[in-house]
């Protein structure tokens, strides 16, 4: 299961770099960019375990301020390479068909360029989530509106072979608790037969254990400098 998580993420992060003109490539080991990604996205994430890891290092730009790697399974040692460890999560899994609990706020995809912009407004930072991100076919970006046809929850849905995995997760009020039931209740209408994967830390891991999640593997993210 971390495989298809690790997987599955470096294909979220591979469409978000696309969307900036920004060309990785998948390999055996890895996926990875030549250049640097967009912000608060890795220039390359790890496929399997024991990935070599100055072949990783010689993939991506470390003259760039900010090169970052995701350790997928947290084997690796960057720090001869000149990097720290800027912080460790856990993957998490939730069964396909797994009960969800009813949401209070109506969901739909975002399908224009007008509603990405108030779903990124919401999100709390503009310039990141280009409209190049609605024609990636397995890309879903999910906005829970109030009553006012605001939105005030919402996340990323990105689906692949096995699994879907959720990120960029966010509610307006009450944090990750307020926004699960509304995503997973989407990702359930859109994708009834994947599990749902993703990764988080923290408090965000302890509501996403609340909602029937698993922890199944650590991860950690190095930052370069």
């Amino acid at each position: 299961m971390v495989r298809a998580a690790a997987r599955n993420n470096a294909e979220w992060c591979a469409a978000m770099s696309r969307s900036h003109g920004v060309a990785g490539e998948f390999g055996v080991q890895a996926w990875a960019a030549p250049v640097r990604t967009p912000p608060y996205y890795p220039d390359a994430v790890t496929l399997v375990p024991g990935a070599d890891a100055a072949a990783l290092v010689g993939r991506i730009d470390t003259a760039a301020p900010g090169a970052c790697v995701k350790d997928s399974f947290a084997d690796l040692d960057l720090t001869e390479a000149g990097f720290r460890v800027l912080f460790d999560a856990q993957w998490i899994h939730r069964p396909a068909g797994a009960p969800t609990t009813s949401p209070e706020l109506a969901w739909d995809v975002v399908r224009d360029r007008k509603t990405l912009r108030a779903w990124e407004s919401a999100w709390g930072e503009e310039g990141l989530f280009r409209a190049e991100l609605l024609d990636e076919q397995a890309t879903f970006v999910i906005a829970g509106t109030n009553s006012e046809g605001r939105v005030a929850v919402g996340a990323v849905a990105s689906r692949s072979d096995h699994v879907v995995g959720v990120s960029n997760l966010f509610a307006s009020e009450d944090g990750a608790d307020r926004a699960w039931p509304v995503v997973l209740e989407a990702a359930h209408r859109l994708f009834p037969a994947l599990p749902v994967v993703g990764y988080e830390q923290g408090e965000d891991l302890e509501a996403a254990l609340r909602q029937g999640f698993e922890a199944v593997g650590p991860l950690r993210v190095w930052v370069h400098g």
